[in-house]
């Protein structure tokens, strides 16, 4: 094997032994009005659920290359207990910021789990082509930007807590497409970037963990946590209805498409991530959820034949049209529900009320795309440099340069 691929051993262990020093220095340390203490909290299930849908259903939903399995599970998992830390040292940071008084319990710990989401889905449209030191260093890059973004839509916008968290898909997929258009295109005749039977199957057992705790997901920070879990499960339940119909209807043969199925049966639990407790009749969640369905799998299309090669991007696990479209939907309609909420509790009556709360939830998500684009292109320049060794591109979607694995398994 070429010496450039030895060298991750002199680079991985050490960087990732640095980063843990410092993690653990400055939780040792913390920050002046941020408590070391723990708080009593009743919400372990729902966080463990979160747990459950992070590491275990995201690692296996992103296992869709045949000769990259360890890397796209082994590699989560470290990007998720690395991300973890750093998130709740941010956390303490923005409390700090604020002026606020927080202490260590499962609140806390849920709000760094679902930023660290962000992380995950990014990892989605650069999987197989970034080395492990590439992925640390966008984890880290990746949830300070974020944490930028929320500090500005809570801060200056003053959008809910709980809402900006919200904002993982949207970030997520995003600052991903943007990195993944710095990355080269893998050469023409490269057929390791294919799936197998196989890894579609366990691809599809992750699809059906998230799907189950993404309930859980949705109301962990919610106040109408109930409200949030009901009208969360309606949307993931119509837009899976809907998965395998248009899967049928849009196929020349009429055969379903797991590719499709799989990104098609989340798209309601994004869409309705932003009014999940806000949502107050059943029809409205299941509606949600057929329109992510819909826009999942014809956006599909699109972006595949049309935007990718127009843009000469490889988005490998499909996150812009599995979280990012959906994301956008969902986006429109928390505005639109927000202003007939608000309309009908004024009477119409205070106009420019309405079109206040409107373009500021209008400017908190175009900020949140905005910075995710700018920061994901700088993110994915500084991760080309040659300090941190790319990859050649006719080494990509390949578990044998980073694990030990038996040739057998690379075969497959």
């Amino acid at each position: 094997m070429p010496s450039r691929y030895r060298s991750f051993r002199c680079s991985v262990p050490w960087l990732i032994l640095l980063l843990q020093a410092l993690l653990l220095l400055r939780s040792f340390r913390g920050f002046p009005g941020v408590s070391d203490t723990y708080s009593s909290s009743n919400s372990y299930p729902e966080f463990q659920d979160v747990n459950h849908m992070v590491i275990f259903g995201f690692g296996f939903f992103l296992l869709v290359l045949r000769r990259y399995g360890f890397s796209s599970t082994g590699l989560n998992f470290l990007l998720v207990v690395l991300g973890v830390q750093c998130s709740m040292l941010a956390e303490d940071l923005l409390v700090f910021l604020r002026g606020e008084q927080n202490e260590v319990g499962l609140e806390s710990l849920a709000r760094a789990f679902v930023s660290v989401t962000a992380v995950v889905i990014s990892t989605g449209a650069v999987l197989g082509r970034a080395n492990p030191v590439q992925l640390i260093v966008m984890t880290l890059m990746e949830l300070i930007f974020f944490y930028v973004s929320r500090y500005i839509n809570e801060t200056f916008l003053e959008v809910p807590g709980h809402l900006t968290g919200m904002h993982v898909y949207l970030f997520g997929a995003y600052f991903g497409l943007a990195l993944a258009s710095r990355f080269p295109e893998a050469p023409p005749g490269l057929d390791k970037n294919r799936s197998t039977p196989k890894s579609e199957l366990f691809s599809v057992l992750g699809t059906v963990f998230v799907w189950v705790f993404w309930p859980s997901f949705s109301s962990i920070l919610p106040f109408f946590k109930m409200q949030a879990v009901i009208n969360t499960y309606l949307a993931l339940a119509v837009s899976a209805v809907a998965a395998f119909m248009l899967s049928a209807l849009t196929s020349k043969d009429g055969k379903f498409r797991m590719a499709q199925i799989r990104s098609a049966v989340l798209a309601g639990g994004v869409t309705i991530s932003y009014t999940a407790e806000h949502i107050h009749h059943p029809w409205i969640a299941m509606i949600l959820g057929l329109l992510g369905s819909v826009i999942t799998i014809l956006g599909s299309h699109c972006v595949q034949r049309c935007f990718n090669p127009a843009l000469k991007l490889q988005d490998t696990s499909g996150v812009h049209f599995t979280f990012g479209l959906p994301a956008v939907l969902g986006a429109v309609a928390a505005v639109l529900l927000r202003v007939v909420d608000d309309g009908i509790d004024t009477r119409w009556n205070e106009l420019s009320r309405l079109g206040y709360d409107a373009f500021v939830y209008i400017g908190a998500f175009c900020q949140t795309i905005s910075t995710a684009l700018i920061t994901g292109l700088i993110t994915g320049l500084i991760l080309n440099i040659k300090l941190l060794k790319a990859v050649h591109v006719s080494k990509y979607y390949d578990d044998q340069f980073y694990w030990e694995v038996s040739f057998k398994i690379i075969s497959d």
